[in-house]
């Protein structure tokens, strides 16, 4: 499975500016998808969708035994997870349309599937900014992107999973939110606009915000971004998020770096660890796309294993990578190192950097694998949080 081109340029639409832009005073009227439609949805429960797709996943031991495991689907969970994609659309207009590619659905299965252990899983289709319309961002070409209709979209999306779905005989659901860059800053603008301070706040288990700057007033865990929403910092927390954006544990963030860094004055870049939200390193439970290149924009990787095929979607490296918080030269960032040992077959190496033109882009870090590195993390806090959510509950 190869996922395209994940996230190039996303953060200059979302990761690091303002939640939310402005449409042109010249655009046309806005008009909702029917997200009553499944055809709207890369993901529903019930359905055979991306999220119930082949997750087999190929466990390479630090001695190079392997071991070939698969994700089930909780049987009638008692939560939901809401995930919105990074960009990914490889449309040729300046928004995507609201028809499923395999850009979409790639990254869905690579970066949301493994929830359905947790939840029933929702995902909407939206008319993001695509890759195109990024890339003359960064060429410094002039482009009609309508960044605020990809917004209104998941509203619009998030009003209909309320109305429809998130009922129950019990009442209310509890749900996670999951995104990465575009995605999480979507995600962002959706929980200062349409959350905080909201009934519906009660029903945020957590949001898992990867891959963008969530601002904090420096030292503290609430403000900034979010005025009532705080950092998560323990096990059975919830109604609070998880921000991160991933480094080499070896690297300085350079000062155009586009994540960790915020020149807000007195603000500065939360960071809470997928594998230890409550500080610390902690070892990472990365689920990693098989292929020989992680993604498009990737340095191709080396094998995993000397003398180990990997023949599965997805691969496992137990023990060998780990993450902590740190600020480096004044940037947070969640600093990823590769736990390598001369006598392990395992690769010394993981790659996740993006690469343009022969050159890694510094100023990206690890951006492309910041879910895939964490993601059985993700899905363990998640089961977690649910457990005390649904505790508070009764």
């Amino acid at each position: 499975m190869r996922f395209v081109s994940l996230t190039l340029a996303a953060a200059s639409v979302f990761a690091a500016g303002p939640a939310l832009a402005q449409p042109a005073a010249q655009a046309a009227p806005y008009i909702a998808p029917d997200y009553t439609q499944d055809a709207s949805w890369v993901c529903r429960p019930g359905r055979a969708d991306s999220c119930a797709a082949d997750l087999s996943t190929t466990s390479v031991a630090a001695n190079g035994k392997t071991k070939i495991t698969d994700v089930a689907a909780a049987k009638a969970p008692a939560v939901d997870c809401f995930y919105v994609y990074p960009t990914v659309s490889t449309d040729a207009t300046p928004n995507s349309d609201m028809v499923q590619d395999r850009a979409e659905t790639n990254v869905t299965v690579a970066q949301f599937a493994a929830f359905r252990s947790v939840c029933r899983t929702f995902a909407p289709m939206y008319r993001q900014v695509t890759l195109a319309a990024l890339r003359d961002v960064m060429t410094g070409k002039p482009t009609t992107a309508d960044r605020a209709m990809a917004y209104r979209d998941v509203s619009a999306a998030w009003a209909d999973y309320l109305k429809r779905d998130n009922a129950g005989p019990k009442g209310p659901r509890g749900v996670i939110l999951i995104g990465h860059s575009q995605g999480s800053g979507v995600l962002k603008a959706l929980i200062q606009n349409e959350i905080e301070g909201k009934p519906v706040a009660g029903r945020i288990i957590a949001a898992y915000l990867a891959g963008t700057n969530v601002l904090v007033p420096a030292g503290k865990d609430v403000g900034g971004d979010f005025k009532s929403t705080p950092v998560c910092r323990a096990n059975g927390q919830t109604g609070c998020v998880v921000p991160w954006v991933s480094f080499r544990d070896d690297a300085v963030p350079p000062a155009n770096t586009r994540f960790g860094r915020t020149q807000v004055a007195d603000m500065a870049v939360a960071c809470a660890n997928p594998a230890s939200v409550a500080g610390g390193r902690g070892t990472l439970k990365a689920m990693l796309p098989a292929d020989s290149a992680i993604v498009d924009n990737a340095a191709a990787q080396a094998e995993w294993a000397k003398g180990v095929a990997v023949t599965s979607r997805f691969v496992a490296l137990p023990g060998l990578l780990s993450a902590e918080c740190k600020t480096v030269d004044g940037a947070n960032v969640l600093a990823i190192r590769t736990d390598a040992d001369p006598a392990d077959p395992r690769t010394d190496r993981i790659n996740g950097d993006v690469v343009v033109g022969g050159q890694v882009l510094a100023d990206w870090g690890l951006h492309l694998i910041d879910v895939s590195a964490t993601m059985g993390n993700l899905t363990d806090l998640a089961a977690r949080q649910s457990k005390a959510w649904l505790a508070k509950q009764r």
